[in-house]
């Protein structure tokens, strides 16, 4: 099952009502913009041994196979869902201190979303597909982006 920036969307173009996957959101903590992010993955240390970008988790997610069936990772950037990555796996890693953690693994592919803002968390939480934000057109991704304040601005009054 291909995920999709919303279970509308996906209702929409499927025709599948029943949707059974779950997403993860994460904050992307010392991050600019989209961009920012693609160039931070773009460099060796957060790849993997296969060179695919990888973020690595203290906690296990106990809903691992709904993930995989189709879900991605939510991007928060400055207060704001912007990217979503679709996940392939996870790996575990042991770390230096013997403990066991997990590497969410994702396609290189940043895909932008419509701007949702979201309050500051820790760690990473799961994420119904129906409370997902829409994947934007690959046009309007490569238009130049808005400042992130002023889109966060405009999220929150419901225009973007």
């Amino acid at each position: 099952m291909k995920s999709v920036g919303g279970a509308i969307q996906y209702i929409a173009q499927t025709g599948v009502s029943s949707v059974t996957y779950v997403n993860l959101i994460k904050l992307s903590v010392g991050t600019e913009s989209v961009e920012s992010l693609q160039a931070w993955q773009d460099t060796p240390r957060p790849k993997g041994a296969d060179g695919l970008p990888r973020h690595i988790t203290r906690m296990w997610p106990k809903r691992e196979v709904e993930l995989l069936q189709g879900g991605s990772i939510y991007w928060v950037i400055k207060g704001v869902v912007q990217a979503r990555q679709k996940l392939i796996r996870l790996d575990e890693v042991i770390g230096e201190d013997g403990i066991r953690r997990c590497a969410l693994v994702f396609e290189p592919e940043l895909i932008r979303t419509a701007p949702v803002l979201k309050r500051p968390f820790q760690g990473w939480r799961y994420l119904k597909p129906e409370d997902t934000p829409p994947d934007i057109s690959a046009r309007r991704a490569k238009e130049d982006a808005l400042p992130p304040e002023l889109s966060a601005a405009l999220a929150d009054i419901g225009i973007l």
